[in-house]
């Protein structure tokens, strides 16, 4: 029941992203803290702010009032992905290809739960360049795969234009 709300209410979302210039990264429908949520995330090139959220919300809430897929009251968000963004799509995988990301796994492979590495384009495998050499990490291990935003790198490369 879920999947089919969330398909209906991306359905209903894809023409009004389109027409503001944004592209929705994901659509979900959730129930959090006994309420439930339909949540929007939408992206463009450049990357989105409060003013985008709330354009494409001013938007959205008239057709789905007027649709009415969600038979219990629910509470409408927008909100971007974010700098480490969740890849849970084939095509979110091939937007960033060449990006570093982190893999979580649900057990360890060769060691390891987590991985983090310049993601390589796909195939039956989610495959990353580590220290220079490939990992290819079978998709039934990997629990979660968000690119990676490494803070003390950044602060310590502005130290060192200064």
């Amino acid at each position: 029941m879920k999947k089919n709300i969330t398909s209906i209410c991306e359905q209903l979302a894809e023409p009004v992203a389109e027409k503001l210039g944004y592209v929705i990264w994901d659509t979900e429908y959730v129930k959090e803290g006994g309420r439930y949520i339909l949540r929007y995330t939408i992206d463009k090139d450049g990357g989105v702010d409060i003013n985008d959220c709330e354009k494409f919300h001013r938007e959205i809430d008239p057709l789905l009032d007027e649709a009415d897929p969600i038979e219990e009251s629910y509470t409408l968000e927008v909100s971007s992905p974010g700098i480490e963004r969740e890849l849970k799509y084939e095509w979110h995988y091939e937007c960033c290809v060449g990006d570093t990301v982190e893999v979580r796994l649900y057990k360890p492979y060769n060691n390891s739960k987590s991985y983090v590495g310049k993601l390589l384009p796909l195939d039956e495998n989610v495959n990353l360049e580590v220290g220079g050499k490939t990992v290819s990490i079978p998709r039934g291990l990997v629990a979660k795969v968000n690119i990676y935003f490494d803070m003390k790198s950044m602060i310590q490369e502005e130290k060192g234009k200064k």
